[in-house]
């Protein structure tokens, strides 16, 4: 009776982080899909366009767009993996409130730097970001659990650090670096640290008083 009542209560706690992170990737697959069969990709022009205006309205839409089912599918793992882990070990306003910080840093950043006449679309910025925060939160937070989470999100995607750096073939490193960039800032202003572990390199000996 104890296990099942524990099955269910984990059932529970994981039903909303699945539904908002499902929401969230059916949203971007039906826009894909959308864009595919009415606008002949059209809609990737809405992304973030350097040093113009109008493009920084890209900064809201360029997550949710991506140049074909490839760059698409390339992204929903990590965005699968790193958003149920987020979304399981926090709140569910913290969530939000990194994912926004995340959109806006890596957006302004990308907006600012990257060169003009571009066009930069896809979620890999709330990706380098999430992950960025995932590790960061562990330094900053130093509790057991962000520790082991650090580990276990090395271990699946420490490969994909390289990404903020430029690599030509039409990558948008802008917006992985500051992605990674925005989810450590996140990391520092939303970091709890009422409960980390203590770590005490030595303390001063005083010599004996006679």
């Amino acid at each position: 009776m104890q296990q099942e009542t524990t099955g269910q209560s984990i059932g529970e706690q994981l039903k909303v982080p699945v539904m908002v992170i499902g929401v969230f990737i059916l949203t971007i697959w039906g826009l894909e899909i959308i864009d595919l069969l009415l606008f002949r990709g059209g809609l990737d022009g809405f992304g973030i366009r350097p040093r113009t205006i109008d493009g920084l309205w890209g900064i809201l839409w360029a997550p949710l767009l991506h140049g074909g089912f490839g760059h698409l599918l390339a992204n929903t793992g990590p965005l699968l993996v790193m958003g149920l882990i987020l979304l399981a070990s926090r709140p569910l306003s913290q969530f939000f409130t990194l994912s926004g910080i995340i959109v806006l840093v890596g957006g302004l950043g990308t907006w600012l730097i990257a060169p003009r006449f571009t066009v930069h679309i896809g979620a890999s910025g709330l990706i380098f970001g999430y992950f960025a925060f995932l590790l960061l939160s562990a330094y900053f937070e130093r509790s057991c659990r962000n520790i082991l989470l650090a580990v276990v999100i090395l271990f699946l995607y420490s490969g994909i650090i390289w990404g903020v750096l430029p690599q030509g073939n039409g990558i948008s490193w802008q917006t992985h670096l500051f992605g990674f960039i925005g989810g450590g800032a996140a990391a520092y202003l939303l970091a709890d640290r009422s409960n980390g572990i203590e770590i005490k390199i030595g303390e001063e000996i005083q010599p004996p008083t006679y």
